[in-house]
């Protein structure tokens, strides 16, 4: 029977052997029905993306390899999947590896399967654990370049970073959140989905410096350790607010602020400031509501974009030097939207 793509294209973008490609797509007994919905799910993909970008000529294949929760990560997704059509002169291909929480076996297991059996590239956002920083060192010693989304690993272990400069981003939301909370008795909370995302602890302590020279009154708390879920999240900020008492501003750095917002609400505490990063749907309805006072926004266009091209230009697919500097971000309030 015929198919669109080559069975070795299909294997490639499933992740699976050729043979057990062969089995499934020949209706062969003794394949499990998950391994049948792999194959499926990859030829979807991949007459998707054919169809979105019109593709044609030499392509490049790179993973997308995130920890993050669902709203983030389908954001991210979205945003490559658009910019998929301008990308000249090569067609881009991807194959999404997205899961809310990654175990360091787990996430070192996928990396090496990539290594042995080949990517144009990888973009990777994960904790800067010691594993898996060697697994992208391994990758990249084995011609498979790295670049980091969001979120940074050492220089050793990737090609290039990108997105915003992270500092600054916090430095940006303390110094805005000051003089709100001027005349008020109130301390800060900054929730994090993890402190091990080198990304998330540069914006807490850009934030920290900046508060600390523009407020140096106010305390400052840390949550850690919620991945961006809402429960586990959600259970983290009740705990601190039965310990702190004064804590009624919120610089939320890894999202979950429903969650947030919840714990408040059943400590019948108010949030008189509450900056959050990205302007995803939640957010967008939390700015609508007034339930967040600002959001701190940077282009995921324009990052999956820059991604790309690095990739494009490190197989000398693009004529001119990529620049790479930290994204542009912006500030966003239920008056501007």
């Amino acid at each position: 029977m015929p198919y669109r793509f080559p069975m070795k294209e299909v294997a490639f973008q499933a992740g699976l052997s050729l043979a057990t490609v062969d089995r499934v797509l020949n209706d062969r007994p003794g394949v499990r029905a998950s391994t049948r919905a792999r194959v499926q799910s990859a030829i979807a993909e991949l007459e998707r993306q054919y169809d979105t970008a019109s593709l044609a000529g030499k392509r490049l294949s790179l993973d997308v390899v995130m920890e993050a929760p669902v709203r983030f990560a389908t954001a991210v997704r979205r945003a490559f999947e658009t910019e998929l059509p301008s990308l000249r002169p090569a067609n881009v291909t991807l194959r999404f590896h997205l899961q809310e929480r990654w175990s360091d076996t787990d996430l070192t297991r996928l990396l090496t399967r990539i290594k042995q059996r080949g990517s144009h590239g990888v973009v990777l956002k994960a904790r800067a654990t010691p594993a898996v920083v060697a697994a992208a060192n391994r990758l990249m010693e084995n011609a498979i370049p790295v670049a980091t989304f969001v979120t940074d690993l050492p220089m050793h272990a990737r090609l290039a970073y990108i997105g915003i400069d992270n500092r600054k981003a916090g430095a940006t939301a303390a110094g805005l959140m000051a003089p709100m909370l001027h005349g008020r008795q109130s301390d800060v909370l900054i929730t994090l989905s993890s402190a091990r995302f080198a990304g998330e602890d540069d914006r807490a302590h850009g934030f920290e410096a900046e508060l600390k020279r523009a407020a140096p009154e106010r305390k400052i708390f840390r949550v850690a350790e919620g991945m961006g879920l809402d429960l586990t999240t959600q259970n983290l900020v009740e705990r601190i607010l039965d310990k702190q008492p004064s804590l009624s501003a919120v610089y939320s750095v890894g999202g979950a602020n429903h969650a947030v917002i919840r714990a408040f609400t059943g400590a019948k505490r108010p949030i008189f400031v509450f900056a959050a990063h990205d302007m995803d749907r939640t957010n967008k309805a939390l700015l609508v509501k007034r339930q967040l006072t600002f959001v701190i926004d940077h282009d995921l266009r324009q990052d999956a974009r820059t991604a790309c091209q690095i990739m494009l230009h490190h197989h000398r697919m693009l004529p001119s030097e990529i620049e790479v500097g930290p994204s542009r971000f912006t500030v966003v309030t239920p008056q501007s939207l």
